[in-house]
């Protein structure tokens, strides 16, 4: 089933902020913590700084009405500049590739892809983009392809 998040980017202190989020809202969170020490070493990327291992890769806690809030650690030793109104992300989670395509290629007009839609490691068809007016969208299927 589609749903729709808010995916925020923190320096260095998601998991802080994400314990916060946890007292002001209750619940868990949806699993437990991904670490960047979890992914596995990409091709042509340089190896992960000690100091960034445990940062958080991933975390999700649903907070009032449905809506849930996900976020990560977005270190600048991994090429990361965060600055007010950069860090937060709308996050579509379309039931379809062929919705995915369709949004991502739809929001992308006149605007600046990040990430071009493709298949990631954690098994989603996943991409990034800023529109026209700023607003940074995430796409994110966890439909597998045929």
């Amino acid at each position: 089933m589609s749903r729709v998040s808010t995916y925020l980017n923190f320096a260095r202190n998601t998991e802080q902020a994400f314990d916060f989020y946890r007292s002001v809202f209750g619940g868990e969170f949806a699993q437990p913590i991904h670490r960047f020490s979890d992914v596995p070493p990409m091709p042509g990327q340089p190896p992960l700084a000690e100091a960034d291992k445990n940062l958080v890769m991933h975390v999700e806690l649903a907070i009032l009405g449905g809506h849930v809030l996900m976020g990560t650690d977005a270190p600048e030793s991994m090429g990361f500049s965060l600055t007010a109104g950069n860090n937060v992300y709308i996050n579509l989670e379309p039931d379809t590739r062929v919705e995915t395509e369709q949004l991502f290629n739809a929001l992308k007009a006149n605007g600046k892809i990040e990430m071009p839609l493709q298949d990631m490691f954690w098994g989603a068809y996943f991409g990034s983009l800023t529109d026209q007016f700023s607003i940074k969208w995430m796409l994110n299927c966890a439909k597998k392809a045929a």
